[in-house]
């Protein structure tokens, strides 16, 4: 007697509260949710079936149903096309097939079949799993031995959690897949791992994953260590090539510069004027009765005789404006101007020179006028 009641109790249970179902499944696979009945048969034209979801937010939704004979699946755009009942509801399987999955399709599902005062539920949980995109790989700090290296990856998406995982890649053979001894993990940030203490054999591939329940997704980064002597090395043979260009250009330059300044002289010296050059002056030539007296004249050898000369120049100058005489020449001396630069002064008769000179001067020296050159 007991156990019969013990089992009323559990078929009664199964039949009106339902039964509950967990269910995982990868986004974009398909998966069916169980709900199974025996109410269709006897009296088909009074079944109705529904599937409702409750979203992690606690929103339900009618994702299809089953009524009057007809089966209505359109009741949202986020299902449409991807939900149907995926048997012979009427014989007694109403399970729900969904394809593709997708994230929002997560939640509490609840089947209810109802048909001439009988109704039966069923739940299912449903998991949608998002596998990790693909991580990107990236290093922080410098590539030189003993420096310290930080390599570090992430996924932008997945389900949580999503464990990494740190590796070295073989490249040849007996190279070890673990990473070098001293490196640390970095435990709040499982995607960080920091190689310490450079050296050449830290050179190499490594190899970071990212994995969850829905499946891994892996990237990869090249390290290669470098001698500190090469680089400064490097450094030293690129400033001697910059240095040694500027110095080619500068002399280029000053050569180009040098060329363009004589070819600019040629061009300009025809075509000189000196600005500050004195004007031509006129001459007094003194006539002279012979050519060696003339040349004694001019040559002006003494002071002393320069100045004797000056001062009878000028006696007779005045003697002859005052009182010309008849045959004597109105001028004792000749001007050369300086377009007659040129020419021989006039030679005077030496006859008319000793007229001149015998001529007594009647006119005070206050009256004396002085002949401009």
């Amino acid at each position: 007697m007991t156990l019969l009641l013990l089992l009323w109790l559990v078929s009664y249970y199964v039949g009106t509260l339902g039964t509950h179902t967990e269910i995982k499944r990868v986004a974009e696979e398909k998966v069916t949710l169980p709900c199974h009945h025996q109410l269709g048969l006897p009296e088909k034209d009074t079944l109705d079936i529904e599937w409702l979801l409750t979203d992690n937010e606690g929103k339900q939704n009618v994702v299809i149903t089953y009524s009057s004979r007809h089966v209505y699946n359109n009741f949202s755009e986020e299902h449409k096309g991807r939900v149907a009942f995926a048997s012979n509801f009427l014989a007694g399987d109403a399970s729900l097939q969904i394809e593709p999955l997708k994230p929002s399709d997560e939640g509490r599902y609840t089947c209810k079949v109802k048909n001439s005062g009988r109704y039966v539920w069923s739940y299912v949980i449903l998991k949608v799993l998002v596998r990790p995109s693909k991580p990107k790989c990236e290093m922080e700090g410098e590539l030189t031995e003993g420096s310290d290296l930080t390599l570090q990856c992430e996924s932008s998406s997945g389900t949580k959690p999503i464990v990494y995982y740190w590796q070295r890649i073989p490249e040849k053979e007996g190279e070890d897949e673990h990473l070098p001894p001293k490196s640390r993990i970095d435990y709040n940030n499982p995607g960080r791992v920091l190689l310490q203490n450079l050296t050449m054999s830290s050179s190499g591939l490594y190899q970071c994953t990212a994995g969850n329940e829905a499946g891994k997704e892996s990237c990869v980064v090249r390290v290669t260590v470098q001698y500190v002597q090469s680089i400064g090395m490097v450094a030293g043979a690129v400033t001697g090539m910059v240095a040694g260009a500027l110095l080619i250009f500068l002399l280029v330059w000053l050569l180009i510069r040098k060329k363009d300044k004589e070819r600019y002289e040629e061009e300009d010296r025809p075509n000189e004027i000196r600005e500050d050059a004195e004007a031509p002056k006129a001459r007094l030539v003194k006539p002279s009765s012979s050519s060696s007296g003339s040349r004694s004249s001019r040559s002006g050898s003494s002071s002393t005789r320069s100045t004797a000369n000056s001062a009878s120049r000028s006696q007779r100058t005045l003697s002859t404006e005052a009182a010309p005489q008849p045959g004597l020449a109105t001028h004792a001396y000749s001007l050369v101007r300086p377009e007659v630069r040129g020419l021989e002064p006039k030679k005077v008769h030496h006859a008319t020179l000793t007229k001149a000179e015998t001529t007594p001067s009647m006119i005070p020296n206050q009256s004396r006028a002085f002949q401009t050159v």
